[in-house]
């Protein structure tokens, strides 16, 4: 016995010589060559940049992993839990190999193998950590090994808590969600700490197959993984029995994860910024970074602008008539089936269905709709659809329902709503509706700071993402004559001075023709005032200005104020033919209000890195009473103004009260129905191939485009004031409601005298229809210079009382 017990005792001894040999054999053989596990300390996964609107809400997110980075310590327990007792009950207890989990597994493979199926491992959470982040998803021998080495060196070196941050933050889930963060979003639009118990254990119960137990593609299997979480849960004394109960009655809803949070029209503000990023800082930085972007988007007026937009924009293809169903089908077909087919562009407005045509008579239409339900297009809802022609004009009067419409046609409808009846309960059938060909622009700033406060560029996003507020250069027109007018008042013109309004004639050079630019009306006033020249919008008492002040000197104003980069130094370009886009006019604008401080139109006012660094902010003023000794938390700091005055103030307010009087009297009268305080003017591109309207309130500037992507006229008697000036109203109404009406700021120095407004002479005493005009100290309407031009139909006229003519060209 006793020689027997020594050969068994050697043969053991030297079988954990052996066993122990080969351990250190394999830890050397296989440890040869891994990846550097400590760059695990400093790891940053690819993280999902935000971008937020001005008061919070989410506008977008930009990435290529979905994910969000949550620290272990703001991850709720339940979530942890859930993990836990799904992936690895032990994990605080073993060393990154659970042995005991080994041996289990090594008994259900022998059956496994046996029966053809893949074996199973006994991965620890630290085993999957090394996989996905160190060594990928091969699956090998050579791989496990090397696996269950860098779990125990992981082990050695970080804490537990770091490890699951870590395999928390990584983990694919399905959905293009990356981390549990993500998933909770993705798969039920909550942030983690709103999740429920049922909730938890169904994310859980994805990590061994993400892609398979989706709660709409497969119900029962995804109730059936989640309830067996739920189980060990229990098991795991993690949670008790009649919470398990609740959680596996909970019924398993999937919603699907917003980008875009109540935001309307938000789109083309979103897309502008994400370039914005993707040029600064690259693509990694934007899609991988994981940015927190603060942007000055305000939701509302967002909503407002793109409302006033697609109001405007249908009312003018209203007006020029019907192009035709969306698709025709056949009339005895299955209705639905035929509406199932046609694909319907994202962002319509709201009220609009679309919907295939029944039974038509003279007097209407049946319609038939997608869901199954029915309603009528009355006359009164098509008496607009006369037949489109290419030159914008329309056809026939349209007396029957049968002139428009046919059995079988699939057309857009809104609610026809009767008159004193607002609420769309009180529908009286339907209205025929199409989308607009023309597009346009909507822009709002804050003319103080340059802050976006709404950018829209086009009628629906998912049309055309092409941005016409910042992308399409366009021909102003009239809308640049101010900046003419504001070189003017600072060579020493005032409001009053006359000009002369007659037929203009210029010789271009040898073989070129003569230029003969007219105006709108092709009536002339004679002799009159800078004011009524630029509230009539005349061409020919502009053009006749910037001769006079030089057109080099309005082209150094242009290019100051940021509406163009290069100058032609022609005539014609104070009319507005320089081309340049919505937000650039907009801001420029914004900064005749200001007082001539010169404003850069921004969208982005913070951004963040991903662990909440300031990387870049809007505002750089320095402020000495925030921090230090000085900070008192009951004192608002006194900012210093850093902005560059590029413009004398007086000649600036001159200007605005001048667009005041656009609106009042003159092409902007459209304008006039917000009842506040306002100021702006219109333009019109040669041909009407480009329709504007930009103004102000005190402390808002908007810019309005409407025209064709491929530049073509808009039709007759299609101007600034009648296709833009509206869109301009309508917002400027409902962003002004509730809110004081604030009068411009008058700069000191300037005074302000009652004069005639059709000669600018100083009113006389009870003249009715006298106006307050401003003058700048030393000028006055009692000493009027006039301007006669030097053109060749009038090259005779001397051009006295008036400062120097400067250079043509």
């Amino acid at each position: 016995m006793l020689r027997l017990l020594a050969i068994l005792t050697s043969v053991l001894l030297f079988g954990v010589f052996i066993a122990g040999a080969g351990i250190i054999w394999a830890f050397y053989e296989f440890g040869r060559g891994l990846p550097d596990h400590r760059q695990l300390a400093t790891y940053e996964p690819p993280v999902t940049t935000r971008v937020y609107a001005g008061d919070g809400q989410l506008l977008h997110e930009y990435a290529v992993e979905g994910r969000v980075f949550v620290p272990i310590e703001d991850i709720p327990r339940r979530v942890i839990d859930a993990f836990l007792s799904a992936e690895d009950k032990t994990f605080y207890s073993h060393h990154g190999i659970d042995f005991a989990g080994i041996v289990s597994a090594v008994v259900t493979n022998i059956g496994r193998q046996m029966d053809g199926r893949r074996m199973v491992g006994a991965s620890t959470i630290t085993q999957q950590v090394a996989k996905n982040f160190l060594l990928g998803n091969e699956y090998s021998f050579d791989r496990k090994i090397r696996e269950q080495i860098l779990a125990v060196r992981l082990e050695q070196t970080f804490s537990k808590d770091h490890i699951l941050e870590l395999y928390l933050n990584e983990i694919y889930l399905g959905g293009g969600s990356y981390g549990v963060a993500s998933a909770a979003r993705s798969y039920f639009d909550k942030s983690l700490d709103e999740l429920t118990v049922s909730e938890a254990a169904y994310l859980a119960g994805l990590a061994k197959a993400p892609n398979n137990y989706h709660p709409d593609r497969n119900p029962a299997g995804a109730r059936e993984r989640r309830d067996y979480v739920v189980g060990r849960l229990v098991e795991d004394g993690r949670i008790d029995a009649a919470a398990a109960a609740a959680a596996r009655t909970e019924p398993l809803i999937a919603r699907k994860r917003r980008t875009s949070v109540n935001i309307a029209g938000g789109e083309f503000f979103a897309e502008e910024v994400r370039r914005d990023l993707a040029r600064r800082y690259g693509d990694d930085a934007l899609y991988k970074g994981g940015l927190a972007v603060r942007t000055s988007l305000e939701p509302d007026m967002q909503a407002m602008a793109t409302r006033a937009l697609q109001h405007g924009l249908m009312a003018y293809d209203l007006r020029h008539g019907w192009r035709g169903p969306v698709a025709s089908g056949s009339p005895g077909a299955d209705p639905r089936v035929q509406l199932d087919a046609v694909k319907v562009p994202a962002g319509l407005p709201a009220a609009w269905r679309l919907a295939a045509v029944g039974d038509v008579d003279a007097a209407k239409a049946d319609l038939n709709f997608a869901d199954g339900t029915t309603g009528t297009l009355p006359l009164a809802g098509v008496t607009w659809a006369r037949p489109w022609k290419p030159d914008q004009t329309v056809g026939e009067r349209v007396t029957q329902v049968g002139q428009v419409v046919r059995p079988g046609d699939i057309v857009f409808v809104e609610p026809l709503v009767e008159a004193g009846q607002p609420d769309a309960g009180q529908s009286i059938g339907y209205a025929l509706r199409q989308i607009p060909q023309a597009d346009g622009a909507v822009v709002a700033v804050d003319p103080h700071t340059g802050r976006v406060f709404a950018l829209d560029g086009g009628f629906v996003y998912a049309r055309s993402e092409f941005n016409r507020a910042t992308q399409a250069l366009r021909q102003p027109g009239s809308a640049f004559k101010p900046f003419v007018y504001l070189t003017a008042m600072e060579a020493g013109y005032t409001p009053s001075t006359l000009i002369l309004d007659a037929p203009f004639v210029m010789d271009q050079g040898p073989g070129l023709p003569k230029w003969k630019p007219k105006n709108y009306t092709s009536e002339y006033l004679g002799l009159a005032s800078l004011r009524k020249g630029i509230e009539k919008s005349q061409n020919l008492m502009t053009v006749r200005l910037a001769q006079a002040v030089g057109i080099d000197r309005v082209g150094a104003t242009a290019q100051r104020f940021g509406i163009v980069d290069q100058w032609p130094g022609t005539l014609a370009a104070s009319l507005g033919s320089e081309v340049t886009t919505v937000l650039r006019l907009t801001a420029a604008y914004g900064m005749l209000v200001n007082g001539g401080k010169k404003v850069t139109p921004t969208l982005i006012d913070r951004i963040q890195d991903r662990d909440g660094r300031t990387v870049e902010r809007r505002d750089r003023r320095p402020c000495l009473a925030c921090t230090g000794e000085d900070a008192d938390a009951d004192v608002l700091p006194v900012l210093p103004d850093t902005r560059e005055q590029i413009a004398d103030p007086a000649s600036a307010y001159q200007v605005v009260h001048l667009l005041e009087g656009v609106v009042e009297r003159g092409t902007g009268r459209a304008v006039a129905a917000v009842g506040k305080p306002l100021a702006g003017k219109t333009g019109t591109s040669n041909d009407a191939f480009d329709t504007w309207f930009v103004g102000f309130s005190p402390d808002l500037a908007v810019g309005v485009f409407v025209g064709f992507d491929e530049p073509r006229t808009l039709g007759p008697r299609e101007t600034g004031g009648a296709v833009a000036a509206p869109i301009f109203r309508d917002f400027m109404i409902e962003a002004l409601a509730g809110k004081p009406a604030t009068p411009f700021r008058v700069p000191p120095g300037v005074t302000l005298v009652r004069v005639d407004p059709d000669t600018g002479k100083p009113a006389m005493p009870g003249q009715r229809n006298a106006i307050l005009e401003a003058f700048k100290p030393g000028t006055s309407p009692f000493g009027q210079s006039t301007i006669m031009g030097a053109a060749e139909n009038n090259a005779e006229a001397a051009l006295t009382d008036q400062p120097s003519v400067g250079g043509l060209y």
